[in-house]
């Protein structure tokens, strides 16, 4: 009886002929080659390594030391975890285990709730799973059979996720005594985790949505050596002390009040303050690129959302009121108002580019469970700009704004990557003009030499875009900056501009903001500088701090005249020690603590000293206040270098 073969392409190796069946685990023992792949790619999908090769491919290993491989690895531990829960807790219903950026969690339908000490009890539990060192077994099956199965268990969730998929056949992982629906793949074995620790509880409703139960969510991360852990577990701890909602408390800059609702903002005195620095900021970098200064309503009639497609794509993020009998729609978006803009007056290819800007306010239903402080709300202020240009304008307009992004995320020495991403599944426009766009923004980024990434159906519905993501101090990634092409919005409004030739012409329509959410990229920002702003973003820049009661009155004229200078500036006239005035003020992260005692009085000056501890000597206040202001214009300088990586 012939043995039938195979072909097999691998990396670093000369196509190689096995005998068909033969899994990819058994294929790299007998070759010798990558011992330490945790599962691998056939013909580009990921499978175990105890999967079967039944015809020729293409076979690339998945590494530990690969993003791919930590995943996978996460998603196991995910496996271990709740195979550990069940044990423990066997009335426990099971929802779903994902990985996660950095980790993984498991929701759980438990009325008794987790508790900090029952994750230690857990874990102990995963240790035990993690030395048994079983494999994850994958087997296919037919959903009715996968329904049978999970009814018996009672596991309702699981039962709910199989009605909803399409196919006929399933597949499911067993370890040990515990089974779960799952596409894979997996590590090998449980004893493959080498690190874990998890790091947290939370409440999620079932599926993201409020109308569900509330279910238990643990969360976790794992790793494949102890130091990677140990590393992992100080950046948690640095990103918990730089949070911004405990800064935010911290500082005085804002709070989220249950009697107002979730994901709504309440600005305190500081943190409005803040915004304002930032908002004036925006402002005048816009005007000085000839940008035009618009606003818009809140409330827009509800045939116009349904005229632009907004109703259609986007209507699960809108909230509606009524008016006199007149439906509307709360604006999710501000395009709308700047093409109405645009059109009450009949355009000139003379006049483009037209680039509109406005600090828009926008409201969305967001969902509770994915609401997080100032980064995730329901109501946030863009840096909203529409470009209105002829196609042979595009380019240039595209490269303006790329040129724009430098400049601001260099001010706040932010790094950033970018992303091309492309047309969704639900999306409105022709192919045609979907390629054009693409194009364009595709040729810009080459242009200008930039590294991208092609982030594939992730672009708006109305056009691709360039999505521009800073990194913060701990090099953690956030959605800020974006640029949109649109040809669609344009043909559904009739925009229209006289070209030289006398007739009609469409306008293409850039969408762009740069910092994007103000509330988001405040969060950011209180993160990435632990509070501690630079001087011409800080609150407060300068505080006086009169060593005793007898230099009060001096300190109050050293006050009077920094305000008058438009310095932000407060005095702290407690009758408590310099040392104890000192350390607040350092908590409160403010720049400059100016110090006034006796040879400031007799000499007319202060001793300023940075919240670093470094002081300078004995100066004028006017010198202060040059210094001051020397500062600051310095730091709102674009720096040359280019941050993008």
């Amino acid at each position: 009886m012939n043995t039938k073969t195979i072909k097999l392409k691998i990396p670093t190796e000369r196509t190689c002929v096995i005998e068909q069946g033969k899994t990819i685990a058994s294929v790299f023992k007998e070759l010798n080659i990558f011992p330490e792949a945790i599962a691998a790619r056939v013909n580009g999908s990921p499978v175990d390594l105890n999967t079967p090769l039944r015809s020729d491919c293409e076979l690339v290993p998945i590494s530990p030391d690969s993003e791919e491989g930590k995943e996978i690895l996460r998603h196991s531990t995910a496996h271990v975890m709740a195979r550990a829960v069940k044990q423990i807790y066997p009335t426990v219903k099971i929802a779903i285990g994902p990985s996660i950026e950095n980790g993984f969690y498991y929701d759980f339908d438990y009325d008794g709730g987790f508790t900090p000490e029952d994750l230690e009890i857990i874990e102990k539990k995963m240790q035990e799973i993690i030395i048994e060192d079983l494999p994850f077994l994958r087997t296919e099956t037919s959903k009715k059979q996968a329904v049978e199965l999970f009814s018996k268990k009672e596991e309702t969730y699981k039962v709910e996720l199989l009605k909803e998929i399409p196919d006929e056949t399933v597949s499911l992982y067993q370890q040990g005594d515990f089974i779960d629906l799952c596409r894979g793949p997996h590590i090998p074995s449980a004893g493959r985790i080498k690190a874990f620790k998890l790091t947290g509880i939370a409440g999620a409703y079932w599926r993201g949505d409020e109308r569900n139960k509330m279910l238990q969510r643990i969360y976790g991360t794992a790793f494949f050596s102890q130091p990677e852990l140990d590393a992992y577990l100080q950046f948690l701890e640095n990103a918990k002390q730089r949070d911004h909602r405990k800064l935010g408390k911290e500082l005085d800059l804002f709070n989220i009040y249950d009697e107002v609702g979730s994901g709504l903002i309440v600005y305190h005195p500081k943190g409005a303050l803040l915004r304002r620095l930032l908002e004036d900021f925006e402002v005048a970098e816009h005007l000085k690129r000839g940008y035009q200064m618009v606003k818009g309503p809140q409330i827009l009639r509800l045939d116009l959302w349904e005229k632009s497609g907004h109703l259609e794509n986007y209507r699960q993020f809108m909230y509606f009121t009524e008016v006199d009998g007149q439906k509307y729609g709360l604006k999710p978006m501000n395009c709308l108002a700047h093409m109405l803009i645009y059109k009450s007056k009949l355009r000139s290819y003379r006049d483009l580019p037209i680039r509109y800007f406005e600090l828009g306010t926008v409201d969305r239903h967001e969902k509770s469970g994915v609401l997080h402080g100032l980064t995730r709300v329901r109501e946030f202020t863009q840096d909203d700009a529409h470009i209105l240009c002829t196609p042979d304008q595009l380019y240039d307009e595209i490269s303006h704004i790329i040129d724009f992004v430098r400049d601001v995320m260099s001010i706040f020495s932010f790094s950033y990557t970018m992303e091309l991403s492309t047309r969704p599944e639900k999306s409105i426009g022709n192919d045609e003009d979907w390629a054009r766009a693409t194009t364009a923004l595709q040729t810009v980024l080459n242009r200008n030499q930039l590294p991208f990434d092609i982030n594939e159906g992730e672009g708006a519905f109305y056009g691709p875009k360039i999505d521009i993501k800073l990194k913060d101090c701990l090099g953690r990634s956030w959605q800020c900056a974006t640029i949109q092409c649109d040809f669609a919005l344009p043909e559904r409004f009739d925009l229209f501009y006289i070209g030289e030739d006398g007739g009609k012409h469409r306008p293409v329509m850039l969408h762009r903001v740069i910092l994007g959410s103000m509330e988001r990229f405040m969060g950011v920002l209180i993160e990435h500088y632990a509070g501690a702003f630079p001087a011409w973003l800080a609150p407060v820049q300068a505080i006086v701090l009169p060593i005793a009661d007898r230099h009060a009155a001096y300190a109050k004229e050293v006050l009077a005249e920094l305000l008058k200078c438009s310095l932000r500036a407060e005095i702290d006239l407690r009758n408590e020690s310099l040392r104890l005035k000192i350390r607040e003020a350092q908590l409160q992260k403010i720049p400059y603590m100016l110090i006034v005692g006796d040879k400031e009085v007799e000499h007319r000056g202060v001793s300023p000293r940075h919240r670093s501890g470094n002081a300078l000597h004995c100066m004028p206040v006017s010198q202060f206040v040059e210094v001051l202001q020397t500062e600051c214009k310095q730091a709102l300088r674009p720096k040359t270098s280019q941050n993008v990586s």
